[in-house]
């Protein structure tokens, strides 16, 4: 048995029809952790040590996936095919390690740029590790956005009513460096 990891249930049930019944194809609904809004979640002075926090609904839908590992063969995180793609399955499978749901199952990492059943197996047939580059380069976007976005938002309140938030703040925060 093999379990795969994609992001939305609409996909899940599309590739889980072309894959067939030696598979099982879970929806993570997106990201399934975060930096909890408070002070202390990103910690510069320890080479930048994040506490991640996960969302309600989305230990739910972990708790299905690790379910899911048991007796599983293969654990395939097949989600999109970009950074923030890159940095939910590395999410999943920081979670399910933590959960100890792994045990011997071999994880890999697949991506496909559409739905068909060709893209589908194509990607299934040339597996690869987790791009940890990719995955730094989110955790360094979201660390910029935690320490510069969470400081600057209450200046932009109060200076421009209405505004919510910096948003994202690294081209900004490159430009000062």
């Amino acid at each position: 048995m093999n379990v795969v990891v994609v992001e939305s249930p609409a996909k899940a049930k599309t590739i889980n029809k072309y894959l067939g019944s030696n598979y099982t194809v879970l929806a993570s609904y997106g990201h399934v952790r975060d930096l909890p809004p408070k002070d202390g979640s990103v910690r510069p002075d320890e080479d930048f040590a994040m506490d991640w926090e996960i969302d309600a609904k989305a230990s739910k839908r972990l708790n299905d996936i690790a379910d899911a590992m048991k007796g599983a063969d293969t654990l395939i995180l097949a989600t999109d095919p970009d950074r923030e793609g890159e940095a939910i399955s590395w999410h999943v499978l920081e979670v399910l390690k933590r959960k100890k749901a792994i045990k011997d199952a071999k994880v890999q990492r697949v991506t496909f740029n559409a739905i068909t059943r060709s893209a589908v197996q194509e990607a299934m047939d040339n597996p690869r590790d987790i791009d940890m580059e990719l995955v730094e380069a989110y955790l360094a976007r979201r660390a910029l956005d935690y320490l510069v976005g969470f400081t600057l938002s209450p200046v932009l309140w109060r200076k421009l009513p209405g505004s919510r938030s910096a948003g994202r703040v690294q081209s900004v925060a490159l430009r000062l460096v």
